[in-house]
């Protein structure tokens, strides 16, 4: 399609690994990084309405994000270091309600995935530090926000966390409830 390769992750519907066409000489590269022509022709048709950017060290966990009203979709991608970035399917009516799907988004690799409403987001920084950035379907919306537990078992995120090491958390993070019937969207 166009200028991006725009695969479906697995068995989780609406997830989309996206791997852009880069074009490189001596003097550097060039690529698009969203094109509503090309996303529309895949099937993604979204309109983005904010943009937002990170940065993190190593170690840092971010997640598992969600808004409860105001629901947003997101293109994320990682300009600088290396993520392992997840999505846990929240959306009750869905036949992959709380599995979960990680990749790993890098700056060399250019790649991005993009985790649309009824998701459940977050990362964990792999490199010595990150740059993430992402583009939203909906504004931010303090008073929708929500979580879950980026342990929970019955989850079972599998975090490329090395032996003896300890994800550097948010205080907020810490305080998620585990994943139950009670978390879910109506989707």
């Amino acid at each position: 399609m166009g200028n991006f390769q725009i695969e479906p992750c697995g068995n989780i519907q609406g997830l989309y690994t996206i791997q852009p066409k880069v074009f490189g000489d001596a003097r550097g590269y060039f690529m698009e990084t969203y094109n509503y022509a090309d996303f529309k022709a895949a099937g993604l048709d979204m309109v983005f309405v904010q943009d937002n950017q990170s940065s993190s060290t190593h170690g840092v966990l971010r997640g598992l994000h969600y808004q409860k009203n105001h629901t947003q979709g997101k293109l994320v991608r990682v300009t600088s270091g290396e993520v392992f970035d997840v999505a846990v399917d929240i959306r009750r009516n869905s036949p992959t309600y709380g599995q979960w799907f990680g990749v790993v988004l890098s700056a060399e690799k250019k790649n991005m995935f993009y985790v649309p409403e009824g998701f459940a987001h977050g990362f964990y920084v792999m490199s010595d530090t990150a740059e993430f950035i992402y583009k939203c379907t909906d504004f931010y919306d303090p008073s929708s926000e929500a979580g879950v537990l980026w342990n929970d078992a019955s989850i079972g995120v599998n975090w490329p966390i090395p032996e003896g090491e300890e994800p550097i958390l948010s205080e907020k993070d810490t305080k998620h409830p585990a994943f139950s019937d009670e978390i879910y969207l109506d989707y």
